[in-house]
């Protein structure tokens, strides 16, 4: 009998993150900023996604794993420790004055401080999460489920993403577009192992792994879970933020759907 295995979606992503995704960011700037060679990536990027989708279920789970398989150092990847005044204070506070701003097309805009985000049910989660660099590490994260914190403001019908800004910075930029987000759909959203994370492997998240709070979508790739959130947004398109492709790596390239 033959054994059949259904394709990885990591290797679709690489396919096309790896290939034309690095072509523009690896100073081919010119055809990078080519009208026609975007609008071929971002056809490609659009079928890519629509065979990932295709390959998993909305309920389909990303694989868990024992205590005993938990990586002894985890890699702190991207920022790791934010240069933003104001986040400094948060964090010589302890982040006591500390607030998530929930709004956008939502019914009751709030903001939670972190015990409010403790106080709500928990999930705790061991997985691992591939870095498009091509490294992974296995982590044990606990947080609130996204999906609780949405349900609690209600969206509008008119929402389809869930954006969330950072206090990093990883470049400056005169537009503004150095300012770290990111953004998934509500699919992604509201999937049970997508989790606003607070604590890692049993300790308070640290500051180089994103606190204090940071998104874990556990059936995408790192750069798809931001830290250091500090504010969420539901709106119905993303043409209008930073340069417009939903995430501070999709300005410069990347693929958005980043699925595993």
């Amino acid at each position: 009998m033959i054994d059949f295995k259904r394709p990885s979606r990591r290797a679709f992503l690489f396919g096309a993150a790896s290939s034309l995704g690095a072509l523009a960011l690896a100073g081919c700037d010119g055809l990078s900023q080519s009208d026609r060679f975007r609008k071929v990536l971002y056809t490609g990027e659009d079928m890519n996604r629509l065979v990932q989708r295709a390959l998993l279920s909305p309920a389909t789970m990303a694989r868990e794993f024992a205590e005993a398989d938990i990586s002894a150092n985890f890699k702190a990847n991207g920022s790791t420790n934010p240069e933003d005044p104001a986040y400094r204070a948060l964090a010589e506070n302890g982040f006591a004055d500390w607030r998530l701003k929930v709004g956008g097309l939502v019914e009751t805009p709030r903001d939670y401080a972190l015990a409010d985000l403790r106080a709500m049910p928990s999930r705790t989660q061991i997985t691992r999460h591939d870095c498009v660099e091509g490294w992974s590490c296995i982590g044990k994260w606990t947080g609130v489920q996204l999906a609780a914190v949405i349900q609690q403001v209600g969206l509008k019908p008119s929402a389809r993403y869930i954006v969330l800004t950072c206090a990093d910075e990883l470049e400056k930029t005169l537009d503004g577009t150095g300012r770290y987000y990111e953004s998934i759909d509500l699919e992604d959203a509201f999937h049970p192992q997508t989790i606003l994370a607070y604590d890692m492997n049993g300790e308070t998240l640290s500051i180089p792994h994103g606190a204090p709070l940071r998104l874990r979508v556990e059936r995408q790739l790192g750069y798809k879970m931001p830290k250091y959130v500090m504010r969420i947004d539901a709106v119905e398109s993303f043409a209008d933020l930073g340069r417009g492709r939903g995430g501070f790596w999709e300005d410069r390239g990347y693929d958005w759907y980043a699925g595993i």
